[in-house]
């Protein structure tokens, strides 16, 4: 068995589009959420999201490659560019066929979907584009990403829906430890805010339908409605120990655990017990060889929903008791679906690294059947030697990380 550690990171989000304004912004505690402007709300229930600002994702990946990829896959190219630029990783330094990629995403390519079938429909099927297949199958962020960084290992994406980039990241760690990589490129992206997106989620009522970006995603607050839309991509690159410490690699974290469990009840509605959740909590913590009560924090999957959090919320007392601090950071981002295990393993490393703990920002009134020590309203200083980070997906599909300290 090898030993996996974190050396680079890289990420678009609705609150910073690197890492290092990510992290400033988990900090000061920033609100990405607001009115969606890609597109007319005015006849749809949900009219927020968490969008990525500032920046022209297709100018950054480059316009005419750009034209060939759904947006998803541009958001991933950019992270993960970013992210490999962190590692400091050469070239020549690794046989490729040493280094993996594990990129994932929940939906894929929504928006190449809508405009071609919107052109089918109205031009018929001469004018669906020659690159409809390529830029909208799920596997492709993977694909353009390991073509981008010459690598030839394992490539593929594990589709789990909001648990997609925990579970691209657990993968990507068992196949360093288990030998069979030496590096791995891994996390989750998406780009679902358009119109199909927005309907088919308010129409199933998951969805917050207030148009005040203070009070859209606030998880474990008595008065949450539902999740709010976000997109972006988060990257990590993972490296066997030795030769990480061989080539002189600065190392952020160690990723010690993983626990993959699904809840075998109910196509959206999570184990009334939180059973699944809990399980891949434990599998987590023991195979990082510690007791719960070693982890000061947890980045929840807090989605906003009256159950999810909850249930979750339940999960964790019971495996770790009421006093673990635990906060959702997609209080500021909104919930990015595939992406949002890629993000959060980032926050939950630049909490180790960094010595806190992000708020859940706008929650006021934490509901009285959620059970644990929630983080709210600003970020909390606190010395954090194994943070551990939670997906849920639709499905049934529970995913959970556990990243430690790294003490050289």
């Amino acid at each position: 068995m090898y030993r996996v550690v974190v050396t680079g990171m890289g990420a678009v989000t609705p609150i910073g589009n690197n890492v290092e304004e990510f992290n400033a912004g988990l900090k000061e505690g920033r609100n990405g959420i607001d009115k969606i402007s890609t597109f007319d709300t005015s006849a749809f229930k949900a009219v927020l999201a968490g969008e990525i600002k500032g920046l022209d994702v297709a100018e950054a990946v480059g316009k005419k490659e750009a034209r060939r990829m759904d947006r998803f896959t541009q958001l991933a190219i950019l992270a993960s560019e970013e992210a490999w630029k962190d590692s400091g990783i050469a070239e020549g330094q690794y046989d490729p066929f040493d280094v993996s990629v594990y990129v994932s995403s929940g939906i894929g390519g929504l928006s190449t979907m809508e405009e071609n079938v919107q052109k089918f429909i109205e031009k018929g099927p001469g004018r669906v584009s020659p690159f409809f297949i390529p830029m909208n199958i799920i596997n492709m962020a993977a694909g353009e990403v390991s073509i981008r960084l010459k690598a030839m290992g394992s490539s593929f994406s594990t589709v789990s829906a909001c648990a997609s980039g925990t579970h691209a990241i657990g993968e990507a760690f068992r196949s360093i430890k288990h030998g069979y990589s030496k590096v791995a490129v891994t996390g989750g992206t998406e780009a679902s805010i358009t119109p199909m997106a927005i309907a088919g989620f308010a129409n199933m009522k998951a969805l917050n339908e207030t148009d005040d970006r203070t009070k859209g995603s606030i998880p474990f607050d008595r008065d949450r409605k539902g999740f709010v839309m976000g997109e972006g991509a988060g990257v990590i690159v993972l490296e066997e120990l030795e030769s990480a410490m061989k080539r002189g690699a600065r190392i952020y974290a160690e990723i010690v655990g993983y626990g993959s469990t699904s809840d075998a009840y109910h196509i959206t509605a999570p184990h009334p017990e939180g059973l699944g959740g809990y399980m891949a909590m434990k599998k987590a913590v023991e195979e990082a060889g510690i007791t719960p009560d070693k982890v000061d924090y947890i980045n929840a999957h807090g989605t906003s929903t009256p159950m999810n959090d909850q249930l979750e919320s339940k999960a964790i007392s019971r495996l770790f008791g009421n006093e673990v601090k635990v906060s959702s950071t997609k209080s500021m981002t909104g919930h990015l679906l595939g992406a949002a295990g890629g993000v959060e393993a980032i926050a939950s490393v630049l909490s180790v690294r960094d010595s806190f703990i992000p708020p859940t920002i706008n929650t006021q009134n934490i509901d009285e059947v959620v059970s644990v020590n929630v983080v709210y309203g600003s970020m909390q200083e606190a010395k954090i030697s194994y943070a551990l980070s939670n997906s849920l997906g639709f499905g049934g599909h529970n995913a959970s990380i556990l990243f430690k300290e790294w003490e050289g």
